[in-house]
């Protein structure tokens, strides 16, 4: 049992629900990254997601993307990403999961990298753009390691395909709330409750909604139907907004902190 599998364990105990805050590794720095991440420890987040700068990011919105261009300008990749990992770890037991894109995983080479992702101290991998039958012997190697492989369910998702991704995931299943990429909506989507229900009726494993929750209000409502709840674009636009400021950590751990605390 990992660190996440354990934090879920702890939480279902208590009766409360996950707080996964994201943020963009390196963006606006690794050093800001350190930072942040041991502020989030001490803001009552549950586990951090730290997404690996990628060219391509189709599953994000402009908040994210324009973070990911930021950092890949001062060339930041998956070996600092990692070394970042290792010396957090010196500090704290917070779960930490890489949200990245295949293309950096198969450059590196898939089974170097979960190697070097599991001695670094890393408990989860999140691969948007990988299907699963593609994924075969990344699966096998993050079971081989005992890395998390938290994988997607969407709207669209048909219930034997939900099976399936349900036996395969580890961690927690994320579900994205609705059609499209990520960013803050106004509302929530109409089919959440329901499509959450049919996800609870086919596995026990814990289930954390993302994609356009980004308020205290959409925090509470959404914890009330789920396990967890993940919070990426509001973040992130917080510390474009605020990238300048001497006390940046401060501001985006209070800002955290509201959002966990609902």
């Amino acid at each position: 049992m990992n660190r996440i599998e354990t934090k879920f364990k702890q939480l279902r105990k208590t009766k409360e629900k996950a707080f996964i805050a994201f943020i963009t590794a390196g963006y606006p720095s690794l050093e800001a990254t350190y930072k942040l991440v041991l502020e989030f420890a001490k803001s009552d987040v549950d586990i951090v997601e730290l997404g690996v700068p990628f060219s391509d990011p189709i599953a994000d919105g402009t908040v994210i993307q324009e973070s990911s261009q930021a950092a890949l300008k001062k060339k930041v990749n998956l070996n600092d990403i990692l070394r970042l990992v290792k010396r957090l770890r010196q500090h704290t037991d917070i779960p930490l999961c890489l949200m990245t894109y295949y293309n950096p995983v198969f450059c590196f080479g898939e089974e170097k990298f979960i190697k070097a992702a599991k001695a670094a101290g890393v408990d989860g991998i999140i691969v948007p753009d990988l299907l699963p039958e593609d994924g075969r012997q990344l699966t096998k190697l993050v079971n081989k390691f005992q890395i998390d492989n938290i994988l997607f369910i969407s709207p669209t998702t048909s219930k034997a395909r939900m099976k399936y991704i349900a036996s395969l995931s580890k961690g927690f299943i994320y579900y994205v709330s609705l059609t499209g990429i990520t960013g803050a909506r106004q509302s929530l989507a109409a089919d959440l409750k329901s499509n959450l229900k049919a996800i609870k009726n086919i596995t026990s494993k814990p289930v954390c909604v993302g994609f356009g929750i980004s308020t205290p209000a959409q925090v509470r409502e959404v914890s009330g139907i789920c396990d967890g709840v993940i919070v990426g674009s509001a973040i992130v636009k917080k510390i474009r907004e605020n990238i300048k400021n001497p006390r940046l950590t401060k501001i985006i751990g209070n800002f955290v902190s509201r959002l966990a605390n609902v």
